[in-house]
This record gives C-alpha cells, sequence and structure tokens, in this order.
C-alpha cells in the first residue's frame, strides 16, 4: 500500500527519475517518500531477493543525501553496497529494480559502468574512506571541477583496518571530507570487538552524564535532532566519541543523529556538506526498518530469497545438505573429536556454516569481525601453541588476507586448514564475490596443500586430510548442493596426492576434473566415451597419474571452476612440460574477464562449463577445432 502522494494524486517515488526530481520536492514531502521508497524496497526484494535490512535502515539517509548534495557531481561511496538498493532507485533504475542481480539487471552492488551516480564500485567492505579521500585529494591537486566527496560506511565495516587507515591519513593531511558513519550496531552477524564494548561501558558510568552534556554542545548550532538522548543512549559510539577517537584523528566529530528523521539530516548535511576539513557525520539507524520481521531478525533478512512479504520468511524445508552445511556438520565432529580445533571467522558465523559449533564450542570459537588479516595471522598464532586452527573464510574474502596466508602462515610451515567457501561461481553477487582466482593464487604459495572436492563426501574426506596435515592446507568448494554424496561416519583423511580414474573411455581423450564440476565432467565423458579423472588434489598435483593419462591418450581436456590463468590446468601443463611430454592440452575454465551476476547454473552454461557445452567443446576439438575462452597447449 503507497502512503504518500503528491498534489496528482500519483505516488511520490513514480515522479523521482533522478536526484535532480527529488530536489524539486518540498522537505516536508520527504517523509511521505521515505514510506513510500521503503514499501517499493521490500516489494521489489521480495520478488527478486537480495539484500534487504541494511537498505531499509538507510532509507532516509539515501534520500537527505541525495537532496542535499549535488549528485552526481559531489561524489558519493558507498561502502560495501548492501544498502544502496534505495540510491539505485533514485537515480533512474526504478523500474530495472525487481531484476537486480539478475542476468540483465542491475548489480547488488554499486558499479562504476552501471551509472555516473555509482562513484566507485564497491562489494567488498571498508573501502569507502580511502577511496572518497584519493577523490578528496584528486579536487585538492586541481583535477577536474570542484566537488564534495563523502564516504558513508556502517559500524560494522569500521571495525576493519583499512578503514582506519583512510582515517588517520585523512586526519593526517587535513582532507576535506566528509565521512557519514551509519551506526545500526550490525554488519552481517553481531557486532563484536573492544571497540564497541569499551564505548558501552563508558556510556554507562556516572561520569558520562558529564561528559554527554558537553558533547551535546556540539551540536547546538545544528537544529534539534528528536529523541537524541533515547535513541543514543545504547548506541556503542555514543557521544564520547569525540573525545576517545575520531577528533584523536583529526576528525570534526558530529553527532548522534537520528537517522530516520530524514528532515533533521538533510538540515545536519546543509550545515556539514562545506565546512572544511575532515567531518564525521555520526547518524543512529535501525537495520530493517519499517518492515517489522526485519527489524526483528535483521541477521535472517540480510541477504533473502524469494519471500511473500506477508508473511515473511519461511523456514527452509530440509533438503540436499549443501556444501556449507557439509562443512558445518564435519567441523561439529572434528571439534567433538579433537579439543585442539578451534575455528576463526570474519564477521561470516552464519554464511560460513558456524552457528552450531559456535553454540557447542563457544570457548574455541572466535569471530573477528571483517578483519580477514587479523584473522589469519591469528590463526598462526594459535597454531604456534599446539591448536588446530580453522579458519572458515569465503574465496573473495581470502584474497584479502594474502600476505598473511604467506608470510604469515605458509613460510613457517604452520597447520593452519583453510576452509574456503564460495569458490567458483557464486551467480547473483556478481564479480566482486565470484570465487575465480584462488585455485591461481594458492597454487603458488609454498607448502599449502590445496584440495577440490568433486562431491560433499569428498569434502568431508579432504577437510579431514588437512586437519591430519603438520603443514598448510586448503580445501575449497563451491556455493550451493554437489551430487548428494552420502557423509562419512569418521575421519579418515584421503592419500595426499592422489587422483582417482572415474571412468575409462576409449576416444583417446581423457577430461580431467578438478573440484565440483566433476558431476559434469562425468556426464560428458559419458556421452563421449572419454575418461575421466578425479583429481581431487591441485597442489601436490598427482603427476605420475598426469603421466600416464598422457602415455594412454592422445588429447587431455583439463576442467576446473577457476579461471585457465594460473590454475589446475595450468599445473597440468607444467608437469608435461617438467616430463619433456607433448601431449596437447586443452585448459577449460573461467575466462580472462569479469564475470557478472545472474543465475550460476545460467552462467555456467553461457561459460561452457555445464555438461552440454563440455560435451560441445571436446567434440570441437576432436574435430581439430578451436573454441573462445579456451587455452590449448603442448
Amino acid at each position: 500500500m503507497v502512503t504518500g502522494a503528491h498534489e496528482g494524486g500519483d505516488p511520490l517515488l513514480t515522479t523521482i527519475n533522478d536526484p535532480d526530481d527529488l530536489r524539486m520536492l518540498s522537505l516536508e514531502q520527504l517523509p511521505a517518500l521515505a514510506e513510500e521508497l521503503r514499501e517499493y524496497l521490500v516489494d521489489s526484494v521480495s520478488r527478486s531477493g537480495g539484500h534487504l535490512a541494511a537498505g531499509l535502515g538507510a532509507v532516509e539517509l539515501t534520500l537527505a543525501l541525495h537532496y542535499a548534495l549535488d549528485t552526481p557531481q559531489d561524489r558519493l561511496v558507498w561502502d560495501v553496497g548492501h544498502q544502496c538498493y534505495a540510491h539505485k532507485v533514485l537515480t533512474g533504475r526504478r523500474r530495472e529494480l525487481p531484476r537486480i542481480r539478475q542476468a540483465g539487471g542491475p548489480a547488488g552492488f554499486p558499479v562504476r559502468d552501471e551509472s555516473p551516480y555509482d562513484a566507485f564500485g564497491a562489494g567488498h567492505s571498508s573501502t569507502s574512506i580511502s577511496a572518497a579521500l584519493g577523490m578528496a585529494l584528486a579536487q585538492r591537486a586541481g583535477c577536474g571541477p570542484r566537488r564534495r566527496c563523502v564516504a558513508i560506511i556502517g559500524d560494522g565495516g569500521l571495525s576493519a583496518g583499512e578503514a582506519f587507515e583512510g582515517l588517520n591519513h585523512a586526519g593526517d593531511v587535513g582532507a576535506d571530507l566528509l565521512v557519514v558513519l551509519n551506526d545500526n550496531e550490525m554488519s552481517i552477524s553481531e557486532n563484536v570487538g573492544a571497540l564497541s564494548n569499551y564505548l558501552t561501558r563508558l556510556l554507562s558510568e556516572p561520569i558520562a552524564g558529564q561528559l554527554r552534556r558537553g558533547a551535546r554542545d556540539v551540536l547546538r548550532r545544528l537544529p534539534p535532532v528528536h529523541e537524541l538522548a533515547r535513541r543514543t543512549e545504547g548506541h556503542v559510539k555514543g557521544l564520547l566519541a569525540p573525545a576517545t577517537l575520531f577528533e584523536e584523528l583529526g576528525f570534526h566529530y558530529f553527532g548522534p543523529v537520528d537517522g530516520h528523521n530524514v528532515e533533521g539530516l538533510v538540515r545536519v548535511l546543509r550545515n556539514l556538506r562545506d565546512q572544511p576539513g575532515p567531518r564525521l557525520l555520526h547518524v543512529v539507524t535501525r537495520k530493517g526498518k519499517g518492515y517489522g520481521p526485519a527489524e526483528a531478525d535483521p541477521i535472517s533478512y540480510h541477504g533473502v530469497s524469494r519471500f511473500d512479504p506477508s508473511q515473511g520468511l519461511q523456514k527452509k524445508q530440509a533438503g540436499r545438505l549443501n556444501y556449507t552445511g557439509v562443512f558445518s556438520r564435519w567441523l561439529c565432529h572434528a571439534a567433538a573429536a579433537d579439543s585442539r580445533v578451534v575455528a576463526i571467522t570474519p564477521a561470516m558465523r552464519e554464511g560460513s556454516g558456524l552457528v552450531d559449533y559456535a553454540r557447542h564450542h563457544p570457548e574455541r570459537f572466535f569471530d573477528v569481525g571483517i578483519a580477514e588479516q587479523h584473522a589469519v595471522t591469528l590463526a598462526a598464532g594459535l597454531a604456534c601453541e599446539g591448536t588446530r586452527p580453522v579458519v572458515a573464510i569465503y574465496s573473495t574474502f581470502l584474497q584479502r588476507a594474502y600476505d598473511q596466508l604467506l608470510h604469515d602462515v605458509a613460510l613457517q610451515r604452520l597447520p593452519v586448514l583453510f576452509a574456503v567457501d564460495r569458490a567458483g561461481i557464486v551467480g547473483a553477487d556478481g564479480a566482486t564475490h565470484q570465487g575465480a582466482y584462488d585455485l591461481s593464487y594458492l597454487r603458488c604459495v609454498p607448502d599449502l596443500t590445496v584440495m577440490a572436492p568433486g562431491d560433499e563426501a569428498e569434502c568431508w574426506r579432504m577437510l579431514a586430510t588437512g586437519l591430519a596435515l603438520d603443514g598448510p592446507s586448503a580445501v575449497r568448494y563451491p556455493r550451493g548442493s554437489g551430487a548428494g554424496a552420502a557423509l562419512p561416519e569418521d575421519l579418515e583423511p584421503l592419500p595426499v596426492g592422489r587422483g582417482e580414474v572415474r571412468r575409462r573411455g576409449g576416444s583417446g581423450v581423457a577430461l580431467l576434473a578438478f573440484g565440483a564440476l566433476l558431476p559434469e565432467a562425468e556426464a560428458a565423458g559419458a556421452e563421449l566415451d572419454a575418461t575421466v579423472v578425479n583429481m581431487r588434489f591441485v597442489k601436490p598435483l598427482d603427476e605420475a597419474l598426469v603421466r600416464q593419462l598422457a602415455a594412454e591418450h592422445h588429447h587431455l581436456v583439463t576442467v576446473e571452476e577457476n579461471v585457465v590463468a594460473g590454475g589446475a590446468g595450468s599445473a597440468v601443463a607444467e608437469c608435461l612440460a617438467r616430463l619433456g611430454d607433448r601431449t596437447p592440452v586443452t585448459h577449460l575454465g573461467l575466462p580472462d574477464r569479469p564475470i557478472l551476476h545472474g543465475e550460476r547454473a545460467e552462467q555456467l552454461a553461457e561459460l561452457g562449463l555445464d555438461a552440454a557445452g563440455l560435451q560441445r567443446s571436446v567434440a570441437a576439438l576432436q574435430a581439430g577445432q578451436g573454441g573462445g575462452g579456451r587455452r590449448r597447449s603442448g
């Protein structure tokens, strides 16, 4: 039900095609527009799926920013982008929003190529301050017209080191930069960390009253904000921040202000937009605002599939266990059998399948917040003292801790197991979240064992293998379900560096499958009468098996859900080169370009990595034809 309308009787939102239209409205019309926009977000996302709770909490803030600033001339840099759906609606993409994250529709994150209003692309957190600072310093250097630069970051994003690196630099150079801290006390999971706990404790002490009164003087030159005191008592940053943190970093601190009072926000932003130097505006919001189920359970409503808004999210019926579920079950089993097992996650307790483990073994569970570098070095330190750390981390998030993986873990040969989730194509999250590179960047790390399971049972065995090793290891597995293989009941490891022949063919072609595309390779092999091999280990590679396959076949085809460049197929080609074997090799994998958002099955088909696509590729090379998006060596 639409609640606001302009004089002609139509919903206000239908009149907004860009921020210039928004600025034609009176300030008094903005609350009604906020209600319409919030209802539109719930309706659209319920039909398309996507990120919901964060965007609902940022509706008024988004309206106020575009209303008070001259976008796109002024730069708005959104952190991560989970909250950018309202921004997309106001900047000409309202009609396309029901197709968000679908092939041909808008991306779920800001993308520079999609709109001039998306000043900086984002998909990982804590980059906004650094990026906006770079823009502000470019203005200082005289590059381009004069424009304001604003970074919008959540309190979860502020827990990462890069955010503080940006704050520290901005304060040091005195840049003309406005940072808007959207404080909803959440990232994806609940926020953790000493900073939040420390400020909460200070706010509860008697001296806090006097300090609050002094801090409120900062706001006397700004318009009053309703319910300011009531809304800020329980928040972790509070009115002590000017003296304890941001002012010490060189910022002028303002707030906290009510993030759902759009008129008040506009007035504050107008007062702050042209002030010189580094400024931080602390805005208090509620994640999921305006939709009761999302307010009550913002974690579940962070990212949603299609649902009926009148019913809310329904409990999913038990189905096939996905790979994350396999890891979750294995970890609880392993921890029960070995008290040395500890688990670490960078703010992805739910996504990485650690909820049950955290409930059963809280003393051995460490959620470090959005701090991937710290997570890996923490694991190294734990391993030094005899524990068996398991780092549960997404493929794209492990990229952020590459130096720590190499320097702190691998060079010291420490027994840290990396459970690398979301490897390969992830679908709707798009280019920033595709796990397309991990085999390439892991394969060159010394003393690191790298495994890629072909089904759920093998994933279980590989995790057990990694845990039993005396050095570092990684098991990379995809989003979603596999073939449905029954799980083992024990923790028996696999023989390291040994693959297996799944099918013997007579065509002279052998398909060497690494990981979750094994079922597709088996289906294609059956149609082509090709040999199919489950390689299992990317490093160490089963070189004896590769040598045997080259001797018995006139063409080898490697199959992987990773970029071809430097991936598992490259390991096979390097092996043959060392042996002086000139058997031709064709590599099938992900292309050398970003893979945008869409359904995973559709994307695999488009890339020629489903069973039919593999069959076409092998048939083409058998006929002496080439193929785009492939590489042939030997």
